[in-house]
């Protein structure tokens, strides 16, 4: 049991005992004292005055006494009008250490058969163009929940959708014939995916360019230029070729898909992340397709003079949503509907996860609506894990115009500024070491920064802040932990089975309590999909143990028994933060 269960267990024993109340102890929640008050534990004792028919200091008065005398976690209390501080026996701290100690898997549970399943999507790339800032935070926050996720028990499928077909590859494919010369990543020395990313931004240079000529030749408007425009209607003919299977066009949507799969398993596996299915929208439009016209067959949906298939929501307060264009090709939410009923095929999934930023809330509120329409009973569960935008100190991201952040770019410029920020600290290690180190340093800044902040929020992104040494960033975490390590190895093996007999002080207790926490932060991440819960506890671990180290000798200290609990709170604490840091995706260095 925590400390936390035992004290609410004592709090409903002592109401029962002292009033004769019965009272669920899951019902209550002891609270960590604020720092100006004395004691551990506080329990807010207003709830109660029904039971005992006293004033708020009273009941504390008479609850805080019986549990002194009667619950041995319990060493002494005071009262601060209706609040209860418990300050907790520092034996029980001692012995509180040593179970954690014993606790290989301290904070994490294991799964079983019969665990729920639940499925992450995350990533959901474009094959038209490079991973960005933007599918960095996406992937880094859904791979952190999948893992969160797993530590709290639950069988987790990780997966990814690629959108490889639609008006955006065919941008990128009809620019390559026409300005591409035959140009290959192994000709050109370059990614595959950066090479269509190039003729992306091409198609939409060349395209501006002629919509401007048609605006000045012919006094239209944009929009009138837009549809007039000979090179959206080649896009938009390829597309309608490649959906009635013309083997010249796939073909060439094969290669070029091909180029793009290479250069984004190269992303993935520099960002640390990988997936257990991965789908393709070439594979399940069709099948979202199919629902669709059954939709309409059933009179669910309806089609328009145009040919179109549309769905009337306005019954749900929305309101009507395209389906089908009137040439028939299909749009991102029958992709959507084709992938669900395939994936509730694959696997027998109790939740579905669907990491993607909060300008897309509107679609699966329609796709959650859409599905149940269409009889899928999950329809009504599935999850959008909206998050916020990423915004660079210089603006948004343009991906049309060529100035996006690269995700490989920005990968590479963590880990170089990494390099140069640990010159002079790397000592005794060769070229290779060091260099892992700057990786390991660059990619934990870039994770942590990322990932520190409420998800729903929007953000900015400072690589300068993210890879101080100091303050709230990854790089103090990992450098906490290679403190605890360096000091570990100085001491020799720590036997964390070995009984210490010392008694913490209070410096040593909070940081005991400090450790005791992370399975109730590990439950409330995985209870609220926050991998910011995580983040924040890790950094509140380091500071409250730079601040023990700081404050008392550990290797120096001439008490044996002291020595060898203050070697074991520190083994404890830095093998709680590498648990705390792997929820996030990142490693953690042994020196630094």
């Amino acid at each position: 049991m925590t400390i936390e269960s035992i004290i609410s267990q004592g709090v409903a024993d002592a109401l029962e005992s002292l009033y004769g109340a019965k009272v669920d102890a899951a019902s209550i929640q002891p609270q960590t004292t604020r720092k100006e008050f004395e004691g551990n534990f506080t329990v807010v004792m207003f709830p109660f005055l029904k039971m005992s028919r006293k004033d708020p200091a009273t009941t504390a008065l008479e609850v805080g006494a019986w549990l002194k005398e009667n619950v041995a976690a319990v060493g002494d209390f005071n009262v601060v009008k209706g609040f209860l501080n418990l300050s907790v026996a520092p034996d029980f701290w001692n012995g509180l250490l040593h179970d954690i100690a014993a606790d290989e898997k301290f904070g994490f549970r294991e799964a079983t058969p019969e665990s729920p399943l639940v499925m992450v999507e995350y990533a959901s790339p474009n094959t038209n163009k490079p991973l960005h800032l933007g599918h960095v935070r996406n992937v880094l926050l859904g791979y952190s929940l999948a893992t969160i996720l797993k530590a709290n028990g639950y069988n987790v499928v990780k997966t990814n959708i690629v959108n490889d077909r639609g008006i955006h590859i065919c941008k990128s494919m009809l620019a390559w014939l026409k300005w591409g010369d035959g140009v290959t990543p192994e000709s050109s020395g370059k990614k595959g995916d950066h090479l269509v990313g190039d003729f992306y931004v091409a198609f939409d240079k060349h395209f501006r360019a002629e919509v401007k000529d048609i605006m000045e030749r012919e006094g239209c408007t944009k929009e009138e230029a837009e549809a007039k425009s000979p090179l959206m209607q080649e896009a938009r003919e390829m597309l309608r070729k490649w959906e009635a299977g013309d083997e010249e066009v796939r073909s060439l949507w094969r290669m070029m898909n091909s180029w793009v799969y290479d250069g984004f398993d190269v992303t993935y596996k520099a960002l640390g992340v990988d997936f257990d299915k991965i789908y393709y929208e070439s594979d399940t439009y069709l099948e979202g397709k199919g629902l669709v016209l059954e939709g309409l067959e059933k009179g669910s949906m309806y089609r328009k003079e145009d040919g179109s298939v549309w769905a009337d929501l306005t019954g749900e307060g929305l309101d009507h949503k395209l389906l089908l264009r009137a040439d028939g090709t299909s749009v991102y939410m029958t992709q959507d509907i084709g992938t669900a009923r395939l994936r509730y095929q694959d696997y027998p999934i109790d939740k579905m996860i669907y990491v993607v930023g909060n300008e897309q809330n509107y679609h699966f509120q329609v796709l959650s609506i859409l599905l149940d329409r269409l009889g899928f009973k999950w329809g009504k569960d599935l999850t959008h894990f909206s998050y916020g935008m990423v915004e660079l100190p210089n603006g948004k991201m343009k991906s049309r115009e060529g100035t996006v952040v690269d995700a490989d770019d920005l990968v590479a410029a963590m880990v170089a500024d990494a390099a140069e920020a640990s010159a002079g600290r790397l000592k005794d290690m060769t070229p290779e070491e060091e260099a892992e180190v700057a990786r390991m340093v660059g990619l934990g800044a870039l994770k942590y920064f990322l990932l520190k902040v409420d998800p729903r929020k929007n953000m900015l992104f400072n690589p300068d802040e993210s890879i101080d040494f100091n303050g709230n960033t990854g790089p103090f975490l990992q450098y906490t932990y290679a403190r605890i390590r360096s000091v570990i190895r100085r001491a020799g093996d720590v036997d964390l089975n070995a009984k210490v007999v010392a008694t913490p002080n209070a410096k040593e207790s909070a940081l005991i309590q400090k450790i005791a926490e992370f399975p109730a932060v590990v439950a409330e991440a995985g209870r609220t999909y926050s991998p910011s819960l995580i983040a924040m506890y890790a950094y509140d671990l380091a500071k409250e143990y730079n601040q023990f180290y700081h404050d008392y000798s550990i290797l120096k200290e001439e008490d044996p028994e002291v020595r060898r609990l203050r070697l074991l709170i520190s083994a404890v604490t830095a093998r709680t933060l590498k648990a705390a840091a792997s929820l996030l995706g990142m490693e953690m260095p042994e020196r630094m």
